[in-house]
Order: C-alpha cells, then sequence, then structure tokens
C-alpha cells in the first residue's frame, strides 16, 4: 500500500520525480523540467503548403494549430472565419428562417377559414353545416345513356 502513497500525497511519481530538480521559490517548491532541445525546422511554411505529405509536421511546428493552414496566422484567421460563419450566422440565419417559414400544417389558416365561412353563411342565412358541398345545380354530371 506504501507503494501507491504518492498517488494521493501530490507528488510525482518517483520514477517522474528522480529525473526532476527542485528549485526553492518563497511560496512553494516548483519542479524544474530539464530543458527541451530545440529542433530546428525541416521546411517553411511554403513547402508545408505545397506539400500535403508534410500536413503532420505543421501540427509539430505550430502546437496551436487547428488544421486550416501551416502559417499560425493564418490557420488562427481561418478558423476564426470558420466558427463566425459556420457557427454563427447558420445559427442566427437557420433560427431565423425556420421561425419564419409557414406554419406546418395550415391549422391556424384552416381555423380562421372555418370561422370566416361560418360568419358568412350566417350572414347569407343559409345553415352553418350543409350535406352538399358543392352546389348541385352547378355540378356538370354525365348523361346516363353514357354510362
Amino acid at each position: 500500500m506504501h507503494r501507491y502513497m504518492w498517488l494521493f500525497s501530490g507528488c510525482p511519481a518517483p520514477e517522474v520525480a528522480a529525473s526532476q530538480s527542485w528549485v526553492s521559490h518563497p511560496r512553494a517548491a516548483v519542479p524544474q523540467l530539464p530543458p527541451q532541445p530545440s529542433i530546428p525546422s525541416p521546411c517553411s511554411s511554403l513547402e508545408l503548403s505545397l506539400c500535403p505529405s508534410l500536413s503532420l509536421l505543421s501540427s509539430w511546428l505550430n502546437p496551436d494549430y487547428h488544421g486550416f493552414d501551416a502559417d499560425p496566422v493564418m490557420d488562427v484567421w481561418n478558423m476564426r472565419l470558420a466558427f463566425f460563419f459556420g457557427i454563427s450566422l447558420c445559427i442566427v440565419v437557420g433560427a431565423t428562417f425556420l421561425h419564419y417559414l409557414p406554419e406546418h400544417g395550415m391549422r391556424k389558416w384552416a381555423r380562421r377559414e372555418a370561422e370566416r365561412m361560418v360568419k358568412e353563411r350566417e350572414r347569407l342565412g343559409l345553415p352553418v353545416l350543409d350535406s352538399n358541398y358543392f352546389d348541385p345545380s352547378k355540378l356538370v354530371l354525365p348523361a346516363e345513356d353514357e354510362e
């Protein structure tokens, strides 16, 4: 059990602690990792944009790589534009478009039309409901001998 106490004590693992040197700090002891050697860039950003096989290197050269361009400045701007147009405008314009679409099923229109027809039939003195939807005198029927 004492072997895994470092997990709960806030101290680094014994293997990591052996490779670190500790520097005194006025507030707390801060670990100081050994400096990492800087690796020179094997190619320029122009070569990265021209050679698709080097696209994996762009994340190595730019730690904040967003996947739009090998140049860090253009990568950030392209990411901002893509998110602005892709998210902000699509959500705002899409929600506005959906809000102003005609009513699905036209239920409100059907209710208004039925109320208008009831008022019109009451004004003319006709019954509200009639068994004939169309006026029978206006229907053109084929002659009986044609059947």
